[in-house]
């Protein structure tokens, strides 16, 4: 399964870049343009290296999956799998904001696909398990569906709002989930 998703991720991950398009013309000038396309995968690319970090944290906690886990990590490629669309549509309509709402629907629906996938591992190891006991109350993944659905409502009356909230919940989670590595190593 880990294998499989750190394929996904990679063949997700080259499509957005491949989304990135040459400027027309050799001067600095030319890169302007592409200023919100650029800003865009960065994003992007950000939020895919968090869900693959905390992805190989998360599988290093299980001893097993079934298919139900298999299911559910599906689900989150799904999701995941629906970046280059929602940052290619972002970027190139600089941050307009349909795309930005569309863009943190899909940002939401993999954090419940996360949290759906964190749910499965914990209900096939037990509630004493090392994964149940890492994961704990998952207060992060919680307050981030939160703080998503906010962005996507503020797109309603400013798109900046919501762009600065996708990217602090980027932020807040840049630092690895340390609880599994944690508990492993206690």
């Amino acid at each position: 399964m880990e294998a499989f998703s750190d394929g996904v991720l990679a063949i997700i991950i080259t499509i957005m870049v491949l989304g990135l398009a040459a400027p027309r013309g050799d001067t600095p000038k030319a890169l302007v343009p592409l200023i919100p396309v650029f800003l865009s995968y960065v994003l992007s690319f950000l939020n895919l290296g968090i869900y693959w970090n905390n992805h190989h944290h998360l599988l290093q906690a299980v001893n097993r999956v079934d298919g139900h886990v298999l299911w559910a990590n599906l689900h989150l490629l799904f999701w995941l799998s629906l970046f280059p669309f929602a940052t290619a549509w972002m970027g190139e309509n600089s941050f307009a904001p349909w795309p930005v709402a569309v863009y943190g629907i899909i940002l939401l629906l993999a954090a419940v696909a996360y949290f759906i996938l964190a749910k499965s591992l914990v209900g096939l190891h037990g509630r004493d398990s090392v994964i149940a006991k890492a994961l704990g109350k998952n207060f992060k993944g919680r307050i981030s569906v939160v703080i998503y659905l906010a962005a996507i409502v503020s797109c309603l009356f400013t798109q900046w709002i919501a762009c600065a909230l996708y990217v602090f919940v980027a932020v807040m989670w840049l630092i690895p989930d340390r609880r599994i590595e944690r508990t492993l190593a206690g």
